[in-house]
């Protein structure tokens, strides 16, 4: 669940980032001038694919998430099983602190 959680929040990070970026580029749309034209040109592209490795991101963790939740509804003592080893070895390694 912990990888969960830090994907989770990787892109709630990118998502800021990326509407950061968009605030600026809108900004910054005034200014003239070649070295400003090829920074823009140059954040437009990497915040194309910032989006697009955001929808990438998104959609493979609802795909994890629906066959998760496929294999635990097929599999429910499989999934309790796992679930109280993990918490066994928790204990055991808390327990020898």
């Amino acid at each position: 669940m912990q990888h969960h959680a830090t994907t989770d929040k990787l892109m709630r990070d990118l998502r800021v980032v990326v509407g950061d970026a968009e605030d600026l580029l809108k900004a910054t749309a005034s200014q003239t001038g070649e070295q400003v034209q090829e920074v823009r040109a140059k954040a437009e592209k990497s915040l194309r694919g910032a989006r697009a490795r955001l929808q990438e991101l998104s959609a493979s963790a609802r795909d994890q998430a629906r066959e998760l939740n496929d294999q635990v509804h097929e599999h429910p003592w499989s999934a309790v099983g796992v679930a109280a080893g993990v918490g066994v070895i928790v204990g055991f390694l808390l327990a020898r602190k």
